[in-house]
């Protein structure tokens, strides 16, 4: 069963009163009134009283009971029928919650569908500027558009800082599995904003051409202002997105970069050891002529020459920065 979270009759800009869903037909026929109604999961019954208050056509009320896959706008006669999402980040889960919202001659109804920021704030701002909500239907629907957009941002500094903290981890360690599995489904969040945030683009400019006898023309730049936000909201999007797989790609090259660096030590001290190793290997051959086993300062020239040419191969790596 679902709430009315505010439902209220507005005129000139200000408040008249709270009213019951059973009344909004006879306050929206008045002129110059419109009727706000807000929802939280609403079932079909409210939807279907609704639909005998306000005349909504029958395809919007099934839409409303179904869920979408992303943002649309609908139009049926002179009224509008819009799906939105906001994002909402919980314990790193990202998810999205539906909003449908009505909007016709004389009414604006929202119906949430899940635990998101609350449109009491909307409201509260909208009677804060009666100047503005003296327009009537098509401020709220700005107001409400322009929330939804302004839900996107939380959730993108959320990601941003978990970018920005896996980064400085990247660059002071080594790479691990952990690390890339969270770099990629951020990246991966990151994708879904964007597809769920971009259709309001189209939403936007649709709104921009209508002409519905509910929305002026002097509200048209309001609705590009709402365009303007999304798309600076996906460049942003983007601009993340890149500098999650520029971290991925960084960490790998520091990955590389310190293996390449222990490879080269290993093959230094590899080299500085075959040295000796191949003297030894040569007295190790047991053959009967070998005229400096018999010298008295055979033993001591051997390891003379040992330790001179180690020590030569260690200064030679230490200069080209292999040891």
């Amino acid at each position: 069963m679902g709430r009315v979270v505010a439902a209220a009759v507005y005129t000139a800009g200000r408040k008249v009163t709270d009213i019951q869903l059973q009344d909004g037909r006879k306050w929206a026929c008045q002129p110059d009134h419109f009727v706000w109604i807000g929802l939280e999961e609403p079932d079909a019954a409210t939807l279907s009283l609704l639909q005998e208050q306000f005349g909504l056509h029958e395809l919007a009320i099934e839409d409303a009971l179904e869920r979408h896959t992303r943002p649309k706008l609908e139009t049926f006669g002179d009224a509008l029928f819009i799906v939105t999402y906001s994002p909402v980040r919980r314990d790193g889960t990202l998810e999205f919650i539906e909003t449908n919202i009505f909007a016709g001659k004389g009414y604006v109804i929202t119906c949430r569908n899940g635990h998101s920021a609350s449109y009491s704030l909307v409201r509260q701002r909208c009677e804060a500027r009666p100047l503005l909500l003296e327009h009537g239907e098509d401020f709220v629907l700005y107001a409400i558009l322009d929330f939804v957009t302004d839900n996107y941002q939380p959730a993108t500094e959320s990601i941003h800082q978990e970018i920005e903290a896996l980064e400085h981890n990247v660059l002071s360690q080594a790479l691990n599995e952990r690390d890339i599995q969270c770099l990629h489904a951020l990246r991966r969040d990151l994708l879904k904003m964007r597809r769920y945030l971009a259709p309001l683009v189209e939403i936007s400019e649709e709104l921009q051409r209508l002409d519905f006898p509910f929305i002026d023309r002097n509200m048209r730049p309001y609705f590009r202002d709402v365009q303007i936000h999304v798309n600076r909201q996906m460049e942003d999007l983007v601009g993340i997105r890149d500098i999650a797989s520029q971290t991925i790609e960084i960490g790998m090259l520091l990955e590389s970069a310190r293996q390449s660096v222990t490879q080269r030590k290993f093959g230094a001290w590899a080299a500085i050891l075959a040295f000796p190793t191949a003297i030894a290997g040569i007295y190790g051959m047991n053959f009967q002529y070998m005229p400096e086993l018999t010298w008295h300062y055979g033993y001591f020239t051997v390891l003379g020459v040992i330790t001179l040419g180690c020590t030569g191969l260690y200064a030679s790596f230490k200069r080209s920065g292999w040891l």
